[in-house]
């Protein structure tokens, strides 16, 4: 194996080649995550109580197991139940947490939405930054277990409704800038009443008026400025859900696709210097294949055929199909959900999360759903569905179409709960993808841990940015073993209103090396390891120019 800058640690040794049957296990209990989403419900439909809200895998002690964030709502008017703040378990490596939220100062008791975390000083930990309705907050890693607020001096607290928000290097100068998706203009005093037939509805997005979502340039020292109307992003014409960054037009740089609630969907091409211009209806994915501005909600960006270029997943209302866009690389995109086989099976559900994952380490990126409907009182005006509701799980042919595999994969993907956010990380270290899924309604979250996935092999890939951002946010990683030729995306912020374990996981199938990886850094650097062998943890460091 051949490289300047590369550290390994072996994971696991001797992984058989052939698969398991996958299975994913409720271990919340027995984690000791006793958390309680708070979502304020008091009969009057507040919009507020119905989003659900957001979570975050991140190695907060940088002590190589990653930690949970988990955001939570708040008291609205007429509620008078328990409430609690958002809240920080650490991973304790063993298979448990524990709650470390009072240490650590993350226990905000805000409206919590979505959390973004990334390394915004490029110190090697990661910062903390939480997306509310009303007053966001920003949180230094201090580097000893504690966070410290720096919203004020940081000037990133935007008060508006957060409902999505992402770390990206846009401009390409070393350091991580920051998106905030903004959903609606909504203030609980100003609550409208909205009903299908006799039965009162939460009422739909387009009811008030949209926000525009914010851009914070980096300036270094934990300062930012926000340059949202220079950099092309402003408009309140949406009613922004997710924000996912990726070069989407293979130009270097991270272009922006934003998920709009009923709204045509925003693609804003980067010029590569931080500034965007709106492609979403001539690229082919503001709407779907018949013309319509979908209820769009979480979304994710991966190459889902294995052909070099990022394809779009949308999650979306029930009795509609959630999304696929596949990149013809050529500018344009075409939606192909039914053709390989995402549409007809997703229908009846209505989605929150989607996203992208390799659950069974076969090298092709499978698609995980959360769903859960919005109104507790569906049965008054549509006896043929369900408040609680099954996610789904769809497996990757090989060959960029589809099978569900839900009700195969364990029990734990037959819980009936109001399942709206989800991260996915490997939480115990094995080599295969985790998922926590958040709650809008149930007294409890959900910690499915991946049993089985690691039989087939993997390599787990950590970026360390010299020149370019710490985190290696936005590093395009080429993976070749054998005939299996995969290109990913180093990220963090994906799904629906969650942050996610920055690793790379790659699952190589049957293969028990990479043959060669290629880095190309967000600085323009490229890098090649050559005969990397399977099952392990690689640091890939940026070699200086």
């Amino acid at each position: 194996m051949k490289s300047a800058a590369l550290m390994m640690t072996v994971l696991v040794t001797a992984i058989a080649p052939v698969a398991a049957q996958v299975r994913f296990v409720d271990i919340t209990e027995s984690a000791g995550i006793d958390f309680r989403y708070i979502n304020g419900a008091s009969g009057q439909k507040f919009m507020l109580e119905a989003v659900g809200s957001g979570a975050a895998f991140f190695d907060a002690d940088r002590d190589g197991f990653i930690d949970l964030y988990i955001l939570n709502g708040a008291a609205l008017p007429g509620y008078d139940g328990p409430t609690g703040a958002n809240a920080l378990f650490r991973n304790d490596g063993d298979g448990t947490f524990t709650d470390v939220t009072e240490a650590s100062g993350t226990g905000d008791p805000g409206f919590g939405m979505a959390a973004a975390t990334g390394d915004a000083d490029n110190d090697g930990f990661p910062d903390l930054y939480v997306a509310n309705h009303g007053a966001n907050r920003f949180y230094r890693n201090d580097g000893d277990g504690g966070f410290t607020d720096v919203t004020s001096t940081a000037r990133v607290g935007d008060d508006r409704w957060g409902a999505h928000a992402a770390f990206a290097d846009v401009d390409r100068d070393g350091d991580l800038d920051l998106y905030v998706a903004n959903y609606m203009d909504f203030d609980p005093e100003d609550n409208r009443h909205c009903f299908r037939g006799e039965a009162r509805e939460y009422c739909g997005p387009n009811t008030y008026p949209g926000q525009s979502g914010v851009l914070y340039r980096n300036d270094g020292d934990l300062r930012f400025t926000d340059v949202t109307v220079e950099s092309g992003l402003a408009t309140t014409e949406g009613r922004q859900l997710a924000a996912v960054f990726g070069d989407l037009d293979e130009d270097g740089d991270e272009d922006l696709f934003v998920a709009n609630d009923k709204n045509p969907n925003f693609l804003f091409l980067n010029d590569g210097k931080g500034h965007f211009v709106e492609s979403g209806a001539l690229a082919g994915v503001a709407y779907n294949e018949e013309g319509v501005a979908e209820s769009a909600m979480g979304a994710d960006v991966g190459d889902i055929d294995n052909d070099g270029d990022l394809d779009i997943v949308v999650a979306t209302f029930q009795w509609l199909p959630n999304t696929l866009y596949r990149n013809d690389g050529d500018g344009f995109f075409s939606d192909v959900t039914f053709a390989i086989g995402l549409g007809a099976e997703s229908v009846p559900y209505l989605g929150m999360t989607a996203a992208f994952l390799d659950y069974d380490n076969d090298g092709f990126l499978d698609v995980f759903v959360a769903n859960g409907h919005l109104d507790a009182n569906v049965k008054d005006f549509d006896p043929s569905t369900s408040y609680e509701q099954i996610n789904q799980l769809f497996r990757n042919r090989s060959d960029g179409t589809f099978e569900e595999t839900t009700r195969s994969t364990g029990p734990g993907m037959l819980l009936e709960r109001v399942s709206h956010g989800a991260v996915f990380g490997d939480i115990d270290n094995d080599g295969d993808v985790d998922i926590f899924v958040s709650d809008s309604a149930s007294p409890r979250c959900t910690l499915l841990r991946n049993d089985g996935g690691n039989a087939r092999n993997f390599l787990t890939l950590m970026a360390k940015g010299t020149q370019s951002n710490r985190d290696g946010l936005g590093a395009v990683v080429r993976i070749v073993a054998g005939k299996l030729v995969q290109t990913r995306h180093i990220r963090r912020s994906y799904g629906y209103m969650g942050s996610n374990d920055v690793r790379l996981h790659v699952g190589l199938g049957p293969h028990v090396q990479a043959d060669s990886i290629v880095v190309h850094w967000p600085s323009g650097q490229a890098q090649t390891l050559t005969g990397v062998a399977a099952n392990q943890q690689i640091l890939l460091t940026e070699p200086s120019p």
